[in-house]
């Protein structure tokens, strides 16, 4: 770098700016909108799981006590809130191209209706919640065949002995139940057993993909920026600094071959022009010097 020009050590000091700058920027904003993005998915799949919850109370308070006296002769599942629940979400799904990829499931080990029956995934989610009685929700990515999925997981435990009237034994059971699934399946449950797990879970490609490019347009826009301010600088150091100082190192050169006409500019009052102004006075000083040493020789030629 020793033989490098002054612009040349700029422009290379200026870019290492530039890299270290978007690499310490970059990490930053990809953090940030990891984090923004990872709670935008959660904040939708949190509000969609109290929406599920809330039909589930709304069925058990308000449908199941207008149609449990006839249980016994027809079994209905509408008065079942899981049941409700997953309707609401299937009908959601169906209708609303926008929430086709999210899922609802109250998957359980041993369901009535095979339609519920946990998948492997979710049979180790259950293993989790009985493993660890206190951990009440179990949140992360999965892959699925649509993409990546956020889910939000919550155990299923029997907290009511109501939930034991169709799922303790056949002979307890009632008839309409037992006709429409069978005495085996969903059956033997306990009080304060964890029997399966609430899942929800909601695409995270989409959002993903929307905080990359994101990520993308403001990195282009901030090294847009970087590079206007690398230009400007260039300029300014050329036309400011540069110039300036080519000049004074080419009139210099002329002055020390003795062609004392040529002058040195002081354009501005700044560190350049004083300067400039300091050669001038060199110069005058110089002059001055060769005309005594002149006159000194003249007047010994004369002696």
């Amino acid at each position: 770098m020793k033989n490098w020009k002054l612009k040349q050590k700029f422009t290379i000091f200026l870019l290492a700016i530039l890299l270290i700058g978007l690499t310490l920027v970059g990490g930053a904003l990809a953090t940030v909108l990891k984090h923004a993005t990872e709670n935008e998915i959660a904040s939708q799949a949190f509000i969609l799981m109290e929406t599920m919850n809330s039909v589930r109370e709304y069925t058990n308070v308000q449908v199941k006590p207008e149609l449990v006296d006839r249980i016994d002769e027809e079994f209905l599942p509408e008065t079942i809130p899981a049941y409700s629940a997953r309707e609401v979400f299937e009908t959601l799904r169906q209708k609303n191209p926008n929430y086709r990829d999210f899922f609802y499931k109250e998957a359980t080990i041993n369901p009535s209706n095979l339609r519920d029956k946990a998948d492997s995934f979710e049979k180790e989610l259950v293993a989790k919640f009985i493993a660890n009685n206190n951990t009440k929700e179990l949140t992360g990515f999965r892959s699925a065949p649509s993409g990546r999925l956020f889910y939000i997981a919550r155990p299923i435990q029997i907290t009511q002995a109501s939930c034991l009237e169709c799922h303790s034994t056949p002979e307890a059971a009632p008839s309409s139940v037992i006709e429409r699934y069978g005495s085996v399946n969903g059956m033997g449950w306990k009080l304060n057993e964890i029997v399966g797990t609430q899942t929800i879970s909601v695409p995270a490609k989409t959002v993903f993909d929307r905080a990359r490019q994101s990520f993308i347009l403001i990195m282009a826009i901030i090294s847009l920026v970087f590079i206007a301010v690398i230009l400007l600088v260039n300029y300014l150091l050329n036309r400011n600094v540069i110039r300036p100082l080519n000049r004074m190192a080419r009139v210099a050169e002329e002055v020390s071959t003795g062609y004392m006409d040529a002058e040195f500019e002081q354009t501005s009052n700044d560190e350049i022009g004083n300067l400039a102004e300091a050669f001038k006075r060199m110069k005058l000083s110089l002059a001055m010097a060769m005309n005594r040493l002149s006159q000194v020789n003249k007047y010994k030629r004369e002696q």
